[in-house]
């Protein structure tokens, strides 16, 4: 999935490659990754499509149908959701902030720019609940 997540890729077919049936190939996988194959493809193709944002001056059009999505509408939209913003928001505050702020190492900015919809809790190592001097 991660190789081919620009292609139409559907869960009786990836079910076939994990010789297992549908519903225990959508199981096993969300216990193993603790997202459904949709989400974490959904995930993926955000992914790069943010990094084709950040990194060239491509149109969004060509970007969504780069990264696997055959409707603008629906890529505009779940970008949105997940983001808070539009991907041509995005853009815009990308480089006029974060990409105008300097060298940020590529393991920091992507760990940073992750799409995610629920708050993950920090395992950085920050103490969690302590008081406040």
């Amino acid at each position: 999935m991660d190789r081919r997540y620009a292609e139409q890729l559907d869960i009786p077919a990836l079910a076939r490659a994990a010789l297992t049936s549908e519903a225990h190939f959508i199981r096993t996988f969300k216990q193993t990754f603790g997202e459904t194959p949709h989400r974490y493809l959904q995930r993926r193709r955000l992914e790069r499509a943010m990094a084709l944002l950040r990194e060239t001056d491509r149109p969004v059009t060509e970007i969504c149908l780069d990264v696997g999505f055959t409707s603008l509408g629906t890529f505009s939209r779940t970008f949105s959701r997940v983001l808070g913003m539009s991907p041509t928001a995005y853009r815009a505050a990308w480089r006029a902030g974060a990409g105008t702020a300097g060298y940020v190492p590529t393991c920091v900015v992507m760990a940073w720019t992750r799409p995610r919809q629920v708050r993950e809790v920090s395992s950085f190592g920050e103490a969690q609940g302590l008081p406040q001097p």
